[in-house]
């Protein structure tokens, strides 16, 4: 680790907790998030969730890079602080442009070499910074060196895919991602983690952030019309949905996770963080916007009279989006805790797949129905794991030590 006097950084200690300057960044994530959301709202369509997806993967790339790098030294100090204030630009300018991403608008710069441009400037910044971070430390920076082809490739194939459209660019898209995606894997695990505890909390705080997202699109959907006992009931059933989702993750799941990964030191440590957190969070953060999707259609569906009737059922990709964002986060989490500790939640996987079988039957009821029908199954989980477990629950979050 540099010292403060030759690169102005200083190590993560282990009892690391999230700075402030690490929530400003994630601010900028959130606002991709609605971004995204948004765009694939305009158009409910497969290609425009598809490419909704890539786009979010990209994101959730941005922002893990910088998750592991504020890792081994801290955000609010020194040069890193500087790092940070310019990749957030270069993503918050990303995030504007995602409307255009894809399928550039009249008028002003291209819109998909913009995009492009700002994440190869985001990855660009973090690959100085952990260059600087790494200037005493000779096996992180074989790492670091290691890791930049995949980076240049993933980057160079998203500026190839922006001077083309249609289905060569979402699969130029998928390339690239397939390419930094691999070559991280493929690059070795010899990176370093300066606090498990931060870790985990950093990755905790971005799944509050897309649960928010999905609060926010509650509220979005319906900001324009005028209250109604529909819209307050839809409303309600869409907050008790998303606490179901807040509680699946934060009641027991990230406390068992975080010491398992505390539990483990070196290599085995970086992998459970690259597998666990890295990999096995980004299903989750998809299916919240999925659902955040679903969530916006059935509030518009509910609270606008002039266009449907409380009869209307939610069908096609929202009715998708809103079971399986729902299916997908669930069935995410029964992989993360399977890789973390090795325990299978069994129930958390019957209802990822009962939520799977049942969606097309939704088609029958109306759309608030069918939202009541999601909370009503999220809620009796986690009413009959907490019943079920309670006395494992009681040790795990009461345990000595914790």
């Amino acid at each position: 680790m540099a010292t403060p006097r030759r690169g102005r950084l200083e190590a993560v200690g282990e009892r690391a907790v999230a700075t402030p300057i690490e929530l400003f960044f994630d601010l900028v994530f959130v606002f991709a998030l609605t971004r995204v959301t948004d765009w694939m709202a305009e158009d409910p369509t497969v290609v425009h969730v598809v490419r909704g997806i890539l786009i979010i993967t990209v994101m959730w790339w941005c922002w893990i890079g910088y998750a592991w790098l504020c890792n081994v030294v801290k955000a609010d100090e020194g040069i890193m602080r500087v790092g940070l204030f310019l990749a957030m630009g270069a993503m918050f300018i990303g995030a504007i442009t995602i409307p255009e991403a894809f399928d550039d608008l009249p008028g002003g710069l291209h819109g998909p070499t913009v995009f492009a441009f700002c994440y190869f400037a985001v990855r660009a910044v973090h690959i100085a910074m952990f260059w600087i971070a790494s200037a005493d430390d000779a096996q992180l920076r074989g790492q670091v060196l290691r890791f930049l082809p995949s980076m240049l490739g993933g980057t160079v194939l998203l500026l190839v895919a922006a001077q083309t459209s249609g289905p060569t660019q979402t699969l130029l898209w998928l390339a690239a991602l397939v390419v930094d995606y691999l070559g991280t894997f493929l690059s070795g695990s010899k990176w370093r983690m300066g606090s498990a505890g931060h870790f985990a909390e950093r990755h905790g705080l971005i799944i509050i952030v897309a649960l928010g997202e999905s609060i926010v699109s509650i509220g979005i959907g319906v900001a324009a019309l005028p209250i109604s006992w529909p819209i307050i009931v839809a409303t309600v059933l869409g907050l008790a949905v998303v606490s179901a989702l807040w509680w699946a993750y934060f009641d027991v799941t990230a406390l068992v996770a975080e010491r398992a990964l505390a539990a483990v030191e070196g290599e085995r440590q970086v992998q459970l963080g690259r597998g666990g957190y890295t990999l096995l969070h980004l299903p989750m953060v998809v299916g919240i916007i999925m659902l955040a999707l679903g969530l916006k259609k059935v509030l518009q569906y509910t609270g606008d009279e002039e266009h449907h009737t409380l009869a209307d059922p939610l069908y096609g990709v929202p009715l998708a989006a809103l079971y399986g964002g729902a299916a997908l986060y669930l069935l995410a989490h029964v992989w993360f805790r399977w890789y973390m500790t090795r325990s299978l939640n069994v129930e958390r996987l019957v209802l990822g797949a009962v939520l799977l079988a049942v969606a097309p039957l939704m088609t029958m009821l109306p759309a608030m129905a069918s939202l009541a029908v999601l909370a009503a199954l999220l809620v009796g989980l986690i009413g009959w794991e907490t019943y079920r477990h309670a006395e494992e629950r009681h040790r795990i979050r009461h345990a000595e030590g914790h």
